[in-house]
């Protein structure tokens, strides 16, 4: 009776127990209770320091685009003081029209020194295109240029749309007397576009760092919204209330220079440097982290940093009210949930007490035995699926130990497929494919994506290339996660493609070759087009599959001149108008005949637009402008470009001067300004007229030679 009164918690000693178990169970929700809300807050502070360290990154991060942006400015006009030929043309400039009176007009130096600015503004973004005028005889003001004036500051060239000359810019030049480069400040241009500038000055030539030898003053002037403002944008942002802008100190307030999210455009807003507002907390304390009001008054989390370079600083901000309410709210979340938890656990442990502990154990019992029948089931069907197939899976654990392998992964390690189980695969594999394996995997983990990479595997018989693609297998914690490997054998497809490539380029010089033989005032035309070509794409940063079509198109183009018969190929006088004709249309023809080559490049297009203007007006299908694809408009110039500083049976060789004269001529016409300004810039900084002089010696002398 003892025995079942116990067992209903009855007698005495069970109540006594029982008290005692109520008072403790009592002590453990209190002490729950307080641990949750101490945990709460605490997560709390943890999260708003979070927010400092994310808005921190972004913060650096824009701050380090904002400062290589002004590195690449300052380095584009330094870069342009310290041209030799610049120096030189400026101090006779300097000379003839202080000393001797000259006017610059008279000044031969002055037309090679503002081609030389107009070109460097172009490529180096100190340039916009000339807007239409707002009425008659009424031009829109210039936004951007570079300029070069004597000492005084008495402006002597300038490229095309150059500003006036304005108080802003004669203190940047007093700094820069000095013999260092000043910044312009950020200022509203004539039409309330944001403009800012660097002067650097020009030493005469070879007194580079003497300020007694300073004879004038480089000055780059260029619009920044298009090309610093986005600099500011952080990628990947998805919050709607962050905000990156920048300000200075002007007096006692704060300014604000770049757009706002208001929409208040750059320079128009200015506020009080009062320590509350975010952005003077930024000016007065750069680095730090605090909570603050913005210039709408919202409360907001913020930082900042200082811009080297610039009297400017860099804010980063986003609402408490955003950045917090998810926080907030899941805290409560949480609070309310702990809270409930304790409480239902209270109930459920005094109901459960007696027979949870062995309901659960059969539970989990037969929940295992389903789970392991099930993954035997699997693993059968996939050993079934797996052997059937060409190539060799695997499958790696935590410590990159094999936990599954199909018969042509066991097969190439030369073991069973139960053998290899359970070993790693450094001890299956040597050690080069084992490095290549290991770094795989780790990448594979760390950023959760496929990794994917071509392996080769040294045998006797010969290497052997594997594709192999390591996945990663759920979503695992980092190192803790399994991996399934496929490796694909793919030694004979990358064999075909080498002896296809080398095929192809053979054919290539067996062309040219034969076309140089036909025409010997065109010998080595083709291969020079190519040369000058690749070069232009280089200088433009073009990709490698636009260089790779202008090599090949450049080395090919001429392979049309096949039908064109060869006395009219050397014909020393002019050509007839039907002898012309069948030369133009001899690119066609090159185009038709390479039209079913594979060369995964589109050089028959190439070809065929190579007689297209910038402008439209050309042939055959009037292409305007970049609807000309980029390798055909890097072409047509080095084309036009070789042609004519190479002399021909009828007429002689045209001088360097002349030829790019006449490509700047037709700029923005027949041919786009781009490629041409790239051009001249290798030709005049790159050594491009020392590399390229003999394309100027004729036949006759190359043979002699």
């Amino acid at each position: 009776m003892s025995d079942i009164k116990e067992e209903l918690g009855t007698s005495p000693k069970a109540y006594k127990f029982i008290w005692l178990a109520a008072a403790t169970l009592v002590a453990v929700v209190i002490a729950g209770v307080w641990g949750t809300i101490v945990f709460v807050e605490g997560q709390r502070g943890r999260d708003v320091q979070n927010w400092e360290i994310r808005l921190g990154i972004v913060a650096d991060s824009r701050v380090s685009a904002i400062e290589k942006w002004l590195t690449e400015q300052r380095e584009a006009i330094l870069s342009l003081a310290e041209n030799e030929s610049l120096q030189v043309y400026l101090t006779q400039l300097v000379l003839d029209t202080q000393e001797n009176g000259a006017k610059i007009t008279e000044v031969p130096e002055a037309g090679y020194l503002i081609n030389l600015l107009n070109n460097h503004a172009v490529i180096s973004g100190f340039w916009e295109p000339q807007e239409p005028e707002i009425r008659a005889n009424v031009a829109r003001p210039g936004r951007a240029g570079i300029a070069l004036t004597d000492r005084t500051g008495r402006l002597l060239v300038s490229s095309g749309n150059m500003p006036p000359m304005n108080p802003a810019i004669r203190a940047g030049m007093a700094q820069a007397d000095s013999g260092v480069s000043a910044v312009i400040d950020m200022y509203s241009g004539l039409d309330g576009e944001p403009v800012m500038g660097f002067v650097h000055p020009v030493y005469a030539i070879q007194q580079n760092g003497d300020v007694d030898q300073i004879i004038g003053f480089i000055v780059g002037l260029r619009t920044v919204r298009k090309s610093l403002f986005p600099n500011l944008h952080q990628p990947g942002d998805s919050q709607h209330s962050s905000e990156t802008y920048l300000v200075r100190k002007t007096g006692k307030l704060v300014e604000y220079i770049s757009p706002l999210a208001d929409g208040t455009q750059a320079l128009k807003r200015k506020l009080s440097a009062d320590g509350k507002l975010a952005a003077a907390f930024v000016v007065g304390q750069p680095g730090l982290f605090d909570r603050r009001t913005n210039y709408l008054g919202d409360e907001v989390l913020v930082t900042g940093r200082a811009i080297a370079g610039a009297p400017w600083y860099l804010v980063r901000s986003i609402t408490a009210q955003e950045a917090l309410s998810a926080t907030n709210q899941r805290l409560n979340t949480m609070l309310g949930i702990f809270l409930l938890l304790i409480l239902g656990i209270t109930g459920t442990v005094v109901a459960v007490w007696r027979h949870g502990t062995s309901i659960r154990a059969a539970e989990l019992a037969m929940k295992y035995k389903r789970t392991a029948d099930d993954l035997q089931e699997k693993t059968e069907f996939l050993k079934v699926v797996t052997d059937r197939q060409p190539t060799a899976i695997a499958v790696f654990d935590s410590e990159n130990k094999f936990a599954f392998a199909n018969k042509k992964t066991a097969d190439s390690a030369e073991m069973g497929q139960d053998e290899i189980i359970g070993r790693r695969f450094s001890n299956v594999f040597d050690k080069e494919v084992s490095s290549n394996l290991k770094g795989m995997m780790e990448q594979a983990r760390e950023d959760k994506k496929i990794q994917s990479q071509l392996v080769t595997v040294k045998q006797e018989t010969g290497d052997l290339v594997w594709k192999s693609d390591i996945i990663p297998l759920g979503k695992g914690d980092g190192h803790g996660s399994e991996l399934l490997a496929v490796f694909q054998d793919i030694t004979e497809v990358v064999a075909e493609r080498e002896q296809r490539e080398n095929v192809l380029r053979s054919l290539v010089t067996t062309l040219v070759a034969f076309l140089d033989r036909r025409d010997p005032f065109s010998a080595h035309q083709s291969a020079r087009v190519a040369e000058v070509s690749v070069a232009i794409s280089e200088e433009l940063g073009a990709t490698e599959k636009v260089s790779r079509t202008v090599d090949i198109a450049g080395n090919l183009m001429n392979l049309g001149k096949i039908l064109v018969p060869r006395e009219t190929l050397t014909k020393v006088g002019n050509l007839s108008d039907d002898e012309k004709i069948i030369v133009r249309d001899s690119l066609f023809a090159s185009a038709d005949l390479l039209e079913d080559v594979k060369f995964n490049l589109p050089v028959a297009e190439t070809l065929r637009q190579l007689q297209e203007h910038w402008d439209g007006s050309g042939q055959p299908r009037g292409l305007q402008g970049t609807a000309i694809n980029e390798a055909a408009r890097i072409l047509m110039v080095a084309n036009a470009f070789v042609g004519m500083v190479s002399p021909r049976a009828y007429r002689g060789a045209l001088d360097f001067n002349k030829a790019t004269s006449i490509l700047m001529e037709d700029a923005d016409t027949r041919y786009d300004r781009k490629p041409v300004s790239a051009l001249i810039n290798y030709l005049e900084n790159r050594g491009g007229r020392e590399k390229w002089q003999h394309f100027s010696i004729s036949p006759e002398d190359e043979n002699e030679a």
